[in-house]
């Protein structure tokens, strides 16, 4: 059989044969008909064609390798590079660290009685999270009945769990265990000291105050507080999540230092006596304030220092800052007449007035604008210029003044410690006002020389006494007379300056005519003690009042020495506004009166046994 002959073959095309059989790989061929066009195939089924497992096993590994490359790296962070600082961070929350308070040192008198001393005492602290509800009203009761505190306000303390520590109160160690004993969990008690003051006001504006952090906030308790305070200690422990200190852990420890002890020149029973006196007269004469020095004049240490009123350390915290002053030597005061003894220094160490030089002394006298008048009404006198010292004449001092010249005057008040502090080392120490002699004005000229229109404080006004009784020779006053070494033994402290001012001859005329004031015929007899010969002088000086502004008051004072020819204590009263008199003379005298008359037997110093010399006050005598 022929194949069958489609006609000439077509040369650019090329014939696809038939594959054999009944179906090829499309399926059979039908035709409908010579020449017409083939039907689509079918579309062919999808066929899942499944990814080379190697392939994703590689894809996996590597993504596992950069992940572990995280971790790892994140890893050396931490334990390597990181580690100190972690490790560091935490320590810190794992050590606990507590400070050991130092026992601060204490403040004694000259013969080692405490004025202040530190006592040791238990603070009462609970910790809320560790009581638990059903405890808290027992524990508040508890705590409120042991301490003296408010039951609600301890409940409500006890209930903010949000704290781990608060401080109830504070105890004696025997109260301390009392409260332990109980038993509450929460409630422990932490070592503490707190600043006593056994003698209450005694001295308190000098001693001062302690703060709740245990320094000093003022007098000696803030000046010498580096050397009282004393170094604290530290220790460093590790403690766990529930406080409880972890064993066998490593732990540091600093000891404290304690603070040294300061004591003072003070006398514990002369300062109570002087104290009670200045007290006593400031209520009586219904004074605003008044003070009280008493000083050694061989040694320049003050022996007692007083004001009214005065600080009672047990209770300071109820008080005003005005009430912290020590006024002795922070309120400054225009002296007055215990000025003029520095004027008769003045003309007796210039040798332009000698004391039995006469002068006539009229009731008033002009300076410059102002009529200035005597002490005292009184018709025209000759008096002495011992005379002059000893009835306290203003004018007679100006014209003694007059003879020596303002320049003079003027380095004599200085050399007398006017204008300077007067170096005792006390809290607010002031140093008064001494004006260039070439600023004071024409009635200055004349007032300065009996004591106005210069402004002092009483501790300076006591350390010209004491110049006067020491032969001339002035002694920085001093109220610490040494601290305790390291072994608990007593330091002296250092000599306190010593200035020669005047000439022993100044000094003893002018005690002679101190005495002289202090005779029936002076302003100062109100000051004279049996047995003994004393010295001393008056002063009435108006007082400038800054609520008037201006002079509406009064400062009287009295200063003196005894026994007046072998001087051994110098006493100064003086007392600010009074309203019921107002001459030295009548009010503070008795105050030296008492006071001095108290130190001399308490210190047994004897009367000398002589009699004073003979003095002329007026001429013709």
């Amino acid at each position: 059989m022929r194949e069958r002959d489609d006609g000439p073959a077509d040369p650019g095309r090329t014939t696809r044969k038939q594959p054999a059989g009944p179906a090829g790989p499309r399926g059979p061929v039908r035709r409908t008909g010579e020449g017409a066009p083939p039907r689509p195939p079918a579309r062919a089924p999808m066929v899942l064609h499944l990814g080379n497992p190697g392939r994703r096993i590689s894809i996996g590994l590597i993504a596992m390798t950069f992940v572990l490359s995280v971790f790892a790296g994140r890893l050396v962070q931490l334990q390597g590079l990181d580690s100190k600082v972690y490790m560091a961070e935490a320590a810190r929350q794992r050590v606990q660290e507590e400070r050991i308070p130092a026992r601060r040192g204490s403040i004694t008198d000259v013969n080692g009685h405490e004025l202040a001393l530190t006592v040791e005492v238990r603070e009462i602290f609970v910790d809320p999270l560790e009581v638990t509800p059903a405890k808290r009203a027992q524990v508040a009761a508890m705590l409120a009945a042991e301490l003296g505190k408010p039951k609600e306000w301890i409940a409500a303390e006890i209930a903010d769990t949000g704290k781990r520590y608060v401080p109830i109160g504070t105890v004696d160690p025997i109260h301390a265990q009392k409260v332990l004993a109980h038993g509450f969990k929460g409630v422990g008690s932490r070592h503490e000291y707190r600043r006593d003051y056994p003698g209450g006001d005694l001295a308190g504006t000098l001693i001062g105050f302690v703060g709740d952090d245990g320094g000093g906030l003022s007098g000696l308790e803030l000046v010498h507080d580096k050397l009282l305070a004393g170094r604290d200690g530290q220790q460093s422990i590790e403690t766990g999540r529930d406080g409880q200190r972890i064993p066998m852990t490593r732990s540091t420890r600093r000891q404290p230092v304690e603070g040294r002890d300061v004591r003072l020149t003070i006398d514990r029973d002369v300062q109570w006596a002087a104290q009670q006196a200045i007290a006593e007269q400031v209520a009586e004469t219904g004074a605003r304030t008044g003070s009280v020095i008493v000083m050694d004049v061989q040694t320049g240490q003050v022996v007692a220092i007083a004001n009214a009123p005065e600080l009672d350390l047990k209770d300071w915290a109820k008080t005003s800052a005005e009430s912290w002053v020590n006024r002795a030597v922070a309120d400054v005061f225009e002296p007055g007449s215990t000025n003029k003894v520095i004027t008769a220094a003045a003309a007796l160490e210039s040798g332009a007035v000698r004391p039995e030089t006469v002068f006539t002394v009229a009731d008033d006298i002009r300076c410059a604008d102002k009529v200035l008048r005597d002490s005292h009404p009184h018709p025209t006198e000759r008096l002495t210029f011992s005379g002059v010292v000893a009835t306290s004449s203003n004018v007679g001092t100006i014209l003694a003044a007059q003879k020596v010249g303002d320049e003079k005057l003027h380095e004599m008040l200085r050399r007398f410690g006017f204008g300077a502090k007067p170096g005792a080392g006390l809290y607010r120490e002031e140093a008064g006002l001494l004006p260039p002699w070439k600023e004071w004005s024409g009635s200055q000229r004349c007032t300065i020389a009996y004591g106005q229109g210069v402004s002092v404080t009483a501790l300076q006004t006591a350390s010209v006494y004491q110049t006067i009784a020491n032969g001339g020779v002035r002694i920085a006053p001093s109220v610490v007379a040494g601290t305790t070494g390291a072994d608990g033994s007593l330091v002296p402290a250092a000599p306190a300056k010593r200035t020669r001012v005047v000439g022993e001859r100044t000094a003893r005329e002018v005690s002679l005519m101190l005495e002289a004031a202090v005779s029936a015929e002076g302003t100062g007899n109100l000051a004279s003690i049996e047995g003994y010969r004393v010295a001393g002088k008056t002063g009435t000086a108006m007082r400038y009042d800054a609520a008037c502004q201006g002079y509406c008051g009064y400062t009287a004072t009295f200063a003196g020495f005894a026994p007046a020819d072998k001087p051994r204590l110098v006493v100064l009263a003086v007392i600010q506004d009074p309203r019921k008199g107002h001459y030295g003379g009548e009010i503070a005298a008795p105050v030296f009166k008492k006071v001095m008359t108290f130190a001399l037997k308490s210190r047994k110093i004897p009367p000398t046994g002589t009699e004073p010399p003979a003095v002329r006050i007026r001429a013709g005598e």
